[in-house]
């Protein structure tokens, strides 16, 4: 009867494919050190606080690559590195200035930003008539006749509707990266757009844009206004047609620079020529700090080797914490730690991207095959403790995304969402706005992954 018991006993404990019960400790020994004495928060209490902002290719950027390879080094990591990157150089200039006229002498004032890779407007500024669209298909429809000459107001919101605020920012990003191309071909001299922030404040959220094959000659510039701005510009138009806007932003593109994306990795044990990548990008814009975006998903990365080797664990696999470098406006450190895994013949099986701010953590989405995410979904009730529920296939992010192949698994971490867009590359993107639990909570959650990917190995 007792070996009988004891072989029930055993089979419990090594049902949906692994040890539960072995498992559940390590995740709770996971969760426990990030919560009782987690690093991330005072790693990212530095980077924002003592450093700043990070724009590619800034003196501050080059000071983030400095601090963290210099904390990593202390982690008693297998190797440590520095990887030569070339990323653009674009200065944001003087703050920016802009007001609306509905009469000679009769303005207001309305808070704006350049767009990330916009040029300057002349030494003057710029004052013409608004157009007011919803997207880029109206330039069609009003034609040269009615834009040229005139600053063209892009108005569409973020759909509050959309639960998913990532999906809502996909829904009308393209006016802010290619408005200014498309709007340059009706003839307008410059585009206004409204931020992509699903609340009504007063802070412009800047972000990347890009002219295409536009000449040089024929580049307009490009700024965001908050969203109250927009509304209140929107309900001057339709009260006074001839209104006028001026701006004037004092920004420049620079030639390339250097720069480095920041590795570290620990050996694995068993196939150490199996690499797994966890990691953020550790450029910002520059109007706050970047603690959302995406200082957590640096500290947080940097935090997944911490925890393995504090709770003992030695991984079967090299487990790799990749800091990228250029995320925002041209991801040119994702682009290159691929060109150089991809010419050394590396063999990635798994990574995992944080760069959704640091919020509550609710799962994970998963580039990959329907076995892999089968396997994922066995592993459920280990993650049920923490609150952590979403496993589901969709996108993983910019910086890994250059390393897909079929047989790899790519994830991103997916925290809670509804405050993201408030902070997105906004001037209130600080410090103060990251909860420490919430941000330890995510490095857990994300060491749990990779243990458990680095433990079972890839569905072939």
């Amino acid at each position: 009867m007792k070996k009988i018991i004891l072989l029930l006993l055993c089979i419990g404990l090594s049902t949906n494919g692994y040890t539960q019960n072995e498992d559940e400790k390590q995740l709770k020994k996971i969760y426990d050190q990030a919560l009782t004495d987690g690093q991330a928060y005072d790693w990212l209490n530095y980077l924002s606080n003592q450093i700043g902002g990070r724009l590619s290719g800034s003196l501050q950027a080059q000071e983030a690559v400095d601090y963290t390879k210099a904390q990593l080094d202390s982690l008693g990591l297998d190797r440590v590195w520095l990887q030569p990157v070339k990323v653009p150089k674009w200065v944001r200039g003087t703050p920016e200035f802009a007001y609306f006229e509905t009469s000679p002498g009769l303005s207001t004032n309305v808070p704006i930003c350049a767009l990330g890779g916009s040029i300057a407007t002349p030494l003057a500024g710029i004052k013409a008539g608004v157009v007011e669209v919803q997207g880029i298909e109206d330039l069609q429809k009003l034609g040269k006749a009615k834009i040229e000459g005139n600053i063209v107001f892009y108005n569409r919101p973020m759909d509050p509707t959309v639960i998913s605020t990532f999906a809502s920012y996909s829904g009308c990003v393209d006016q802010r990266y290619s408005g200014a191309e498309e709007a340059a071909k009706y003839g307008a001299v410059g585009i206004i757009v409204r931020s992509m922030n699903l609340r009504l404040d007063d802070y412009p959220h800047t972000g990347s844009m890009g002219y295409g094959d536009t000449p040089a000659s024929k580049r307009i510039p490009a700024a965001a206004i908050s969203t109250k701005g927009a509304e209140l510009l929107s309900t001057t138009l339709k009260l006074s047609t001839d209104t006028q806007f001026y701006f004037k932003q004092n920004c420049k593109q620079f030639n390339d620079v250097d720069s480095f994306n920041v590795i570290g990795e620990i050996k694995g044990s068993e196939f150490p020529n199996e690499i797994m990548v966890v990691g953020g990008h550790l450029d910002s814009w520059d109007l706050g700090d970047g603690s959302h975006d995406d200082g957590a998903g640096c500290v947080q990365s940097m935090d997944v080797l911490r925890l393995l080797k504090v709770t003992g664990y030695k991984p079967k696999r090299t487990i790799r914490a990749v800091l990228f470098m250029n995320e925002e406006n041209g991801l040119r450190g994702g682009n290159k730690y691929a060109e150089v895994a991809s010419g050394k013949k590396e063999k990635h099986v798994f990574a995992l991207e944080s760069d959704a701010g640091g919020f509550t953590p609710r799962g994970f989405s998963f580039d990959c095959s329907d076995e892999n995410l089968k396997q994922v979904h066995s592993w459920k009730s280990l993650f049920e403790p923490y609150y952590i529920h979403l496993f589901e296939k969709g996108y993983s992010g910019a910086d890994i995304r250059p390393l897909k192949s079929d047989d790899m698994v790519l994830a991103g971490l997916r925290p809670d969402s509804q405050r993201y867009f408030v902070h997105h590359h906004a001037e209130n993107d600080t410090f103060e706005h990251v909860n420490e639990r919430e941000l330890e909570l995510g490095a857990a959650t994300m060491a749990s992954l990779v243990y458990l990917f680095d433990k079972y190995g890839i569905v072939k």
